[in-house]
């Protein structure tokens, strides 16, 4: 596997030697910097190009003092020593939340950013497709930005390079074609107006890449959510995600070394990593053994489905009065039964208050009530959605088989044929792939305009601050047809909590209203099966 090495100059290596744990791998650690520019590098990170290290040359190197030397890893004896005891003699991992370190995780794939998200106690800051044009090799070499491996053969790198050719061509026309299709700028106003097109070419054509994309992130976490976080990666299937866990770890070594001192101990993190392993293992062939593993299935349009609910809204006025009570439970519940339907919604819409904008949250009570989504959405749609913290994401090998649409915008610029050109090159190589018996990696070549099955399972309070965020007129079409129908969902169902959600963004446009009729006409279809 290789990896893109970037160059420095003998001052410029001078400058970064101090703040980075080593200068030439993907993977690195931030160190003797204060936390504001930390957290404002991965600010700016999503949003640029290239790397962190360059990032910090370009952007912040100048606006602090010179350090003298290399960076040095010394947690020192004594602090050590306490934790080696308090992990290995008293077994108390909560002192390993008690330190954290940031971490710098660049060309992955983007099928391995979504196993590096998985853990949800972490911040994570990643570079967006939204964003960052991919229309551009990523050095003198004329290399495309895919994840490469020997073992995947000249079949799939073909494949890749087409991809990106074509991704190169469409992006060019079709941001031509936005430019000239929106109002002029207002005086004043050309620079948001450039920034504006920009976005909707990226949303337009970022369903041609593949998952194979390269992407950088950023990773700020405790001692306790590392070692998580790489046991699951030394874990996994995908070789990717195994060298990935292993430079993490190495470069964690340097910077907080009791933290992750029983990852390499076979005793410890060798048997926690074969019980993960023998764990997927044992989900796979049950799944096998029900049938559950179907080779082909149908296309099927964009859907969101509410497959369970648990709690009622006589539970979420109980829960929203509980602090505030000072009985037993049993008087509450019986105090919340006395009331009607409308009394009750009364007193929820009371108790939730005015909210002047999303992040006025209600109370935990919200959190009493839980829904359980199905989803099919696009590859690019999923990604942003999985990445909520306060939700159990589940999801499905990446795969063509459920089928892709082609932007309706695209057409009207001229470019469906590329579209569906790419999308057509990346189910071929996908089928190679997985002929060959590399159905994991096969995910690679897997267009992000493909669609993908999930689960979102998350309580009443966390819905409300995903389908906010994510109904936002900025936000893509794909993700905001799934919030917007979430909501509906949920009014069917809670009609209290969906009128709680007073920041959610109802308006639409041609694509995403199509989208809507596409999810509505399959649950009318999913109801009908069920009755049937």
């Amino acid at each position: 596997m290789d990896y893109p090495v970037e160059t420095f100059t003998p001052e410029e290596r001078a400058r970064l030697e101090p703040h980075f744990t080593n200068l030439d791998r993907p993977v690195f650690a931030l160190v003797n910097l204060p936390e504001t520019v930390k957290g404002a590098l991965f600010s700016r990170y999503s949003r640029y190009r290239g790397t962190l290290r360059r990032l910090f040359l370009d952007e912040f190197a100048d606006s602090l003092p010179a350090l003298p030397g290399g960076f040095e890893g010394v947690e020192g004896r004594r602090a050590a020593e306490l934790y080696e005891r308090m992990f290995l003699e008293y077994g108390d991992d909560s002192v390993a939340q008690l330190g954290g370190a940031h971490v710098a995780v660049e060309w992955c794939s983007n099928v391995v950013t979504k196993v590096l998200q998985r853990p949800r106690l972490a911040a994570y800051l990643e570079q967006s497709t939204r964003y960052i044009a991919y229309d551009q090799p990523m050095d003198d070499s004329g290399a495309w930005r895919y994840w490469r491996d020997p073992e995947l053969g000249d079949g799939y790198a073909r494949a890749m390079d087409r991809l990106f050719e074509l991704y190169s061509e469409t992006f060019a026309r079709v941001h031509d074609w936005v430019a000239a299709s929106f109002p002029p700028a207002p005086a004043g106003g050309e620079v948001a107006h450039r920034r504006a097109v920009r976005a909707k070419a990226l949303d337009l054509t970022r369903g041609m890449l593949p998952a194979a994309a390269l992407s950088h992130m950023g990773v700020f976490a405790s001692g306790q959510a590392y070692e998580s976080l790489v046991l699951h990666l030394l874990a996994h299937p995908l070789p990717e995600a195994q060298a990935y866990g292993a430079m993490i770890l190495e470069e964690l070594e340097q910077v907080m070394p009791s933290f992750l001192q029983r990852v390499r101990r076979p005793e410890r993190g060798g048997v926690w990593i074969e019980q993960l392993r023998a764990r997927r293992e044992r989900a796979e062939e049950v799944a096998e053994r029900l049938g559950l593993r179907h080779g082909d299935a149908e296309p099927e349009p964009a859907s969101v489905t509410l497959v369970d609910v648990d709690g009622d809204e006589s539970r979420l006025l109980r829960a929203l009065l509980e602090e505030q009570a000072t009985v037993r439970e049993s008087e509450v519940a019986a105090a919340v039964d006395r009331l009607d339907s409308d009394e009750r919604a009364e007193l929820i819409a009371t108790l939730v208050g005015a909210r002047e904008n999303r992040r006025h949250r209600p109370g935990r009570g919200f959190e009493a009530l839980r829904y359980r989504f199905e989803v099919v959405s696009d590859y690019g749609a999923f990604r942003d959605l999985q990445r909520h913290r306060m939700l159990t994401a589940q999801w499905q090998e990446l795969t063509p088989r459920l089928g892709a649409d082609v932007p309706e915008e695209i057409g009207l610029a001229g470019c469906a044929g590329a579209y569906q050109e790419a999308l057509e090159v990346s189910a071929a190589a996908w089928r190679e792939l997985r002929d060959a018996g590399r159905e994991l990696e096969a995910q690679y070549a897997v267009c992000l305009g493909y669609r993908l099955r999930y689960v979102l399972d998350m309580n009443a309070r966390e819905a409300m601050q995903l389908i906010e965020l994510r109904s936002g007129k900025e936000g893509h079409p794909s993700y905001r047809a799934v919030a917007q129908e979430m909501h509906r969902l949920i009014a069917a169902v809670h009609p209290s909590v969906a009128a709680a959600m007073t920041h959610v963004d109802m308006t639409t446009e041609p694509r995403l209203e199509r989208l809507l009729s596409e999810m509505r006409t399959q649950a009318k279809r999913d109801a009908l099966a069920r009755r049937a």
